[in-house]
Formats: C-alpha cells, sequence, structure tokens
C-alpha cells in the first residue's frame, strides 16, 4: 500500500495539489460545497493512479484542490462505499492520501437517518462518537503497523475543540445542531423496523453507511476528524413508510446550506 500511496500522491502534486491544510469528504446529495471554492487543481478519481471509481450515479467523483476561507483544502466530491463492491481499505484510501498530501484535519459530511425520533429531517447533527456495524475495520490488513498505531485509540475519535467551534458557530448563526451517535452500516439496503429499534437500543442517534471508516483511519494518521450528518429521513419504526431515494437526495441538498456555512466558519477559525 505504501507504493500505491507514494504513487497516487506524486501524481497529485504534479497536479498542483500543494501542502493543503483541510480534507474535506462530501456525502451523498451534498456536493454544492464545491461553488465556494476558488479551485487550483481538479482529478478526476478515475485519473489518478490506484483510486477506486465512484459508481454512484450522483457521486460525481473529482479531487479538487483550492482555496476556502483563506485555507488551502482538499475535497473529495464524491465518496466510496462498501455496498458499492469496495473493501475498507479501498474506501478509507483517499485519507491517507490527503493526510500525505499535508492535510492535518478532516470534515467529513454524510446524510442519514434520524433513529432519535426528537431530531428531525432537515436538521443537523454533529457526531459525537460511533458505532462501527460495517463488519470488519480498514485497519485490519497486513502491514497496517507501517501507516501507524495498529490498535488505534478510538476513545474520542472526534476532535473535541473543533466540535466545540461547530457548537458555537451553529448557535451564532441559529442553525439547529444536535449532537449524537453515528451507526455506520454496510447497506445499500435501508434498515427494517426490528433493525431500526436495535440502533435505537444500543445508542445510536442517526444511521448511515459511512463515515466511520474514514474517521478510524484519520485517528489512525493523527489527524483532527469531525463530521457532520443531514438529517434525511425519520426512522420511526412504528410508523415506517417507503423511502424514495430521490426524495433523501432532495432533503439532503434543502438542508445543505447550513452545513456549508459551518464548514465555511469552521474552516476560517482554524
Amino acid at each position: 500500500m505504501i507504493k500505491f500511496i507514494e504513487e497516487s500522491t506524486e501524481y497529485l502534486k504534479q497536479k498542483g495539489f500543494d501542502k493543503p491544510e483541510v480534507g474535506i469528504i462530501l456525502g451523498t446529495g451534498l456536493g454544492q460545497l464545491i461553488s465556494e471554492i476558488d479551485i487550483i487543481a481538479q482529478a478526476s478519481y478515475n485519473h489518478i493512479p490506484n483510486f477506486p471509481t465512484a459508481t454512484v450515479e450522483f457521486h460525481k467523483g473529482k479531487l479538487i484542490y483550492g482555496n476556502l476561507e483563506g485555507k488551502k483544502v482538499v475535497v473529495m466530491q464524491g465518496r466510496f462505499h462498501v455496498y458499492e463492491g469496495y473493501t475498507l481499505q479501498d474506501v478509507t484510501f483517499p485519507v491517507r492520501i490527503m493526510e500525505k498530501l499535508g492535510i492535518k484535519t478532516l470534515l467529513v459530511s454524510n446524510a442519514a437517518g434520524a433513529v432519535n425520533l426528537d431530531f428531525k429531517k432537515g436538521e443537523l447533527m454533529l457526531l459525537d462518537d460511533h458505532i462501527n456495524l460495517q463488519g470488519s475495520s480498514p485497519l485490519a490488513f497486513k502491514g497496517v503497523s507501517d501507516l501507524g498505531e495498529r490498535f488505534a485509540d478510538m476513545s474520542a475519535p472526534y476532535d473535541a475543540d473543533i466540535n466545540s467551534k461547530f457548537e458555537t458557530i451553529a448557535k451564532e448563526k441559529n442553525i439547529k445542531l444536535h449532537k449524537g451517535v453515528y451507526a455506520s452500516v454496510v447497506g445499500p439496503q435501508l434498515e427494517t423496523r426490528a433493525e431500526y429499534r436495535m440502533l435505537k437500543i444500543i445508542g445510536a442517534d442517526a444511521v448511515g453507511m459511512s463515515t466511520v471508516p474514514e474517521i478510524i483511519v484519520a485517528n489512525h494518521l493523527g489527524l483532527k476528524a469531525a463530521a457532520v450528518s443531514v438529517l434525511t429521513d425519520e426512522c420511526d419504526p412504528d410508523n415506517l413508510k417507503p423511502v424514495d431515494i430521490s426524495e433523501i437526495i432532495e432533503m439532503a441538498s434543502k438542508a445543505e446550506p447550513n452545513m456549508i456555512t459551518l464548514f465555511k466558519e469552521l474552516i476560517k477559525s482554524i
């Protein structure tokens, strides 16, 4: 993997990706932040050596480098998921590349379902902790200790200082920002009524199909990490209705401006 990381990093450096400070991963239906960036360079995933290729139709599949609020950022416009047939090492490979390019902070967004019924669709949730239900770990491979501590500490996977700043910004900007626990499942099918009940019992406030692998690797690499969920649907097992994916994407787009505000103001303060 070290050889692959070096090849990918060298390609991006030659494309003009020069010492970004912040890495950003944009989740499902959450691509509007790109319009706020003064773009310097970009590369399609299918042109970057050793990179996976996004297969979900609403994921663009580009790595973008530029200026945002006075900081150099590198942004994943479209991410990878285990449900696309990738390994957890594939899913998190871009995080390793961004770290090698120079980032010290990783900000992640996702679209999630609200398991906590006090949370409503269209609102945001700041991740305070998570539950990994993806069946494995992105660190479970031979040679991982060459890239960082094999037994990565996860006592505080989300940076307390960044989370505190997010909460302050939300209060100042009058943005409803819950704080809770995110459960990451494989998907791509949505959950059954029994599964939603189980998630609530084990302490999840929201559920999605991403983010946790990237956060694990960010911690493995010693990056400061934070994540925000856009809540796109309410997962009430006693009143469960069929979910239309197009409605989830639409709800994500409606709630996205608040997420963009949080990310921009946070980056300004770093």
